[in-house]
């Protein structure tokens, strides 16, 4: 048994989990690519001031869970703990927002990293699929990303989830807010964090999960009574959209989500079999990180959904994917002879598209047809010296247990009449 295990917080993706976590990450973009995103990939570390600037000073992200790393003795690049800033940052060194086709739609998958306690539903290395309209605002923007990650929900079968939804506000009214909330903060009993944190970015402390803290937020007051007109009418629309395309949700006075850079809509999934850490994706309207992090006044929104969550959530609900079997075919040669033409064959129905794989090493026929068992297939080859003498191979259907010859030159053919 190796000495080595998988670092803390983290976990090893293994068949057949990891068939059904391919599976969810395909039908968590499916509805973004249908909608026409395209495919974006950045590398899983950057410059650290990329997460300060943009993630915000003031979140548990930046001072608390970053994975920094070391370059000739300085700390300045960093393991990526989301996907928004990554992306914008590339959108912005390619000047795609120049090529006179806003907004920009880009989708992605991958990687993320965070110190944190690890817990379920909460991991060091976790994954995530990801959406981002760059350079466009529009409430309808709001309501197609909100109503994509909806559908891609859907389409899996999960059911027992809510969507949070709140409005932050914008730049007009958001510190008329800020001045208020500071002197409510004021009078509360908050630890000296707590305070620093406030001092940066006071709707943080909304965010906070303690419930000596959230008790003394009960009549804290709420952004939505601080909003601008435009913001009310931008609100409003997006709602009115969501709830005409069938779309449910519920208020969220106090959802802030964990990032310094929304302004405007900000939404939550939160599923409700997944005790504390319940959300399996959120995201909202940013329309001023460009700005942040150096680039032109770009408007934008987006999301990411956790591919690890929504694999609880699954489990929760007791949903199991429909998943096609990694093997449709498997083969069995009885002899080297024999082995020799059935590799040929198994090549020659890979090319053709069936998934076929072959027993190796075979001690005896009744371990082969084990393994053929355990595979998945849905039928076994079989093929033995006389067999070939006659040019033909046995065809068993591992389901009915019917068996039958096919002629070798015929086999391609056959199979594919089969529609594997």
């Amino acid at each position: 048994m190796s000495t080595f295990t998988a670092p803390k917080g983290t976990y090893d993706l293994l068949p057949p989990s990891s068939a059904t976590f391919l599976a969810i990450r395909e039908r968590l973009a499916a509805p973004a690519r249908r909608a026409g995103y395209g495919y974006i990939e950045t590398p899983v570390f950057e410059d650290v001031k990329l997460f300060s600037r943009g993630v915000g000073e003031s979140t548990d992200i930046v001072t608390k869970e970053m994975f920094s790393l070391t370059k000739r003795g300085k700390e300045d690049l960093a393991l990526r703990p989301e996907g928004t800033a990554s992306v914008l940052r590339a959108a912005l060194q390619a000047n795609l927002h120049k090529l006179g086709n806003l907004p920009v739609k880009l989708w992605y998958s991958g990687s993320y990293y965070r110190y944190e306690r690890p817990q379920a539903g909460r991991y060091r290395q976790f994954a995530q699929v990801g959406a981002e309209a760059i350079g466009a605002e529009d409430p309808a923007l709001d309501a197609e990303l909100i109503i994509l990650a909806d559908d891609a929900f859907r389409s899996l079968g999960l059911s027992n989830y809510t969507l949070l939804l709140n409005s932050l506000g914008d730049k007009q009214c958001r510190p008329v807010y800020r001045t208020a909330l500071i002197e409510f903060l004021a009078g509360l009993d908050l630890d000296e964090d707590t305070r620093s944190r406030a001092e940066i970015n006071p709707l943080r402390v909304l965010d906070d999960k303690r419930e000596s803290v959230q008790a003394q937020l009960t009549d804290a007051p709420m952004l939505r009574d601080f909003l601008c007109e435009d913001c009310k009418a931008y609100d409003e629309k997006v709602r009115e959209l969501l709830t005409a395309n069938g779309v449910a949700f519920a208020d969220d006075p106090k959802l802030v989500r964990g990032l310094d850079y929304y302004t405007r809509t900000t939404f939550e999934f939160v599923h409700n079999g997944l005790g504390a850490q319940s959300a399996i994706g959120g995201g909202g309207r940013y329309d001023g990180l460009s700005e942040m992090i150096g680039g032109p006044a770009l408007p934008s929104v987006g999301w990411a959904l956790g591919v690890d969550r929504t694999y609880l959530a699954l489990e929760a609900e007791g949903v199991v994917l429909d998943l096609p079997a990694a093997t449709s075919v498997y083969a069995v040669a009885l002899g080297e002879e024999a082995k020799n033409v059935l590799f040929a064959k198994v090549v020659e129905l890979r090319r053709a598209g069936v998934a076929t794989d072959l027993a190796f090493g075979v001690k005896s026929i009744k371990n082969a047809m084990k393994s053929a068992d355990r595979s998945g297939a849905r039928f076994a080859l079989i093929a033995g010296d006389r067999d070939l003498a006659e040019g033909v191979v046995q065809l068993k259907d591992l389901t009915t247990g019917e068996q039958n010859p096919v002629a070798l030159d015929a086999l391609v053919t056959t199979l594919k009449e089969k529609q594997l």
